[in-house]
């Protein structure tokens, strides 16, 4: 701002000392006024140049007062020039409707004055040179500065549109990045949890049982390392889908049909499962073929942490449908585990994901998790 007023002052010097050239070379009319009076109003109208920026309509008003004077004691070509530069600046930087009435008022005036001076001097042409010299003084310079100032409000528009483009930009990369993390999450929560609550709940029952022979701490030894070991390679297999562009490959993709591996596990960590499928298997996308595995994953895992000895899955398959139910009773059995809820809130998502329909709560003195998932197929 300090810089713009810097260039204003400095501009007004160089018109004021132009105007004093032009008045040294006699461009004015003489009247037989001594020329050096000629130098206040053009002083008066380098003063509107000054501020032209911080206060236009002021400028504005000492280019009017300074005109009004050059024209009594001359008129000056100098004070001319820099009244145009007046109206220039406070249509530019003035109000925006002022642009309007100045348009209005100079073109009225260029009219009125030319027809005065035909009509006093009697002559044609002089009515008309009067008109075109008005325009030029008034008309033209109140053009430009709409011109311009409809260009720089363009150009501002312009930018307040890019700016927030790139805002939104912003927005959504924040969104993705936020929704990348959340799968992220819940893909690891799905894929661990499941062996851990089991390898949880088989140490817990060797440290509690002092009655277990020798075979059985072996076997269930043996099945938690296969958690261990799984859950390992489960992990290894997730880093490395991080590490890759793209979706998940066909070789990684979990699937509803590969459910009876995870009631063997449940089954290997002490959990009866009782899996039975309904209608005629079939391939599923791949977004419901992950989300069904990971919520019959989870609903597992949470009845092995937190409910009784027995599970019931029921996988079936409908005309562009497939449903999940897991059944169990609740006994109380593993509530000192951390994770309660969590994977419920997963498996909600899981499934809102790809349009389908989640409940769970109690059923029958136990607890029920179901999911409809779309296949998106023609009955």
């Amino acid at each position: 701002m300090k810089g713009m007023r810097r260039d204003d002052a400095l501009w007004a010097a160089v018109c004021f000392v132009g105007g004093l050239i032009l008045i040294a070379a006699s461009a004015y009319v003489h009247r037989g006024t001594p020329a050096y009076l000629l130098a206040a109003p053009l002083l008066v109208a380098c003063l509107g140049v000054v501020v032209r920026r911080r206060a236009p309509l002021a400028a504005l008003a000492l280019g009017v007062v300074a005109i009004v004077g050059d024209s009594l004691v001359g008129p000056s070509m100098g004070t001319i020039l820099v009244f145009t530069d007046n109206i220039y600046a406070a249509v530019l930087y003035g109000p925006r409707r002022l642009g309007k009435w100045m348009l209005g008022i100079t073109s009225v005036f260029a009219v009125v004055g030319g027809t005065a001076a035909g009509f006093i001097s009697r002559d044609l042409s002089v009515l008309a040179l009067a008109i075109v010299q008005l325009g030029l003084v008034g008309i033209t310079p109140v053009i430009t500065g709409v011109i311009v100032r409809q260009h720089r409000d363009q150009a501002e528009s312009e930018r307040a549109g890019a700016e927030q483009v790139s805002r939104l930009a912003e927005l959504d990369q924040r969104a993705a990045v936020n929704a990348e993390r959340t799968r992220m999450a819940r893909e690891l929560h799905d894929m661990i949890a499941n062996h851990f609550s089991a390898i949880a709940i088989q140490s817990t029952a060797v440290l509690s049982r002092k009655d277990l022979s020798a075979q059985t701490i072996r076997e269930v030894l043996e099945s938690i390392r296969e958690n261990s070991v799984q859950g390992m390679a489960e992990m290894r297999t997730m880093i490395e889908l991080l590490r890759q562009d793209g979706e998940e490959t066909e070789a990684t993709r979990r699937r509803v049909a590969e459910a009876d591996e995870l009631a063997k596990r449940a089954r290997e960590a002490g959990l009866d499962v009782r899996l039975r499928v309904d209608g005629d298997a079939r391939r599923l996308p791949a977004s419901v073929d992950l989300a069904g595995y990971r919520i019959v994953q989870e609903s597992l895992t949470n009845a092995l942490k937190h409910g009784g000895k027995v599970a019931d899955v029921v996988i079936g398959y409908r005309p562009g449908l497939v449903t999940l139910t897991v059944d169990n009773p609740v006994d109380g059995v593993g509530q000192g585990l951390s994770g309660a809820g969590a994977g419920i809130i997963g498996m909600r998502e899981r499934t809102a994901l790809v349009g389908g329909a989640f409940e769970a709560g109690p059923h029958d003195d136990g607890w029920r998790v179901r999911a409809e998932l779309p296949t998106w197929e023609t009955p």
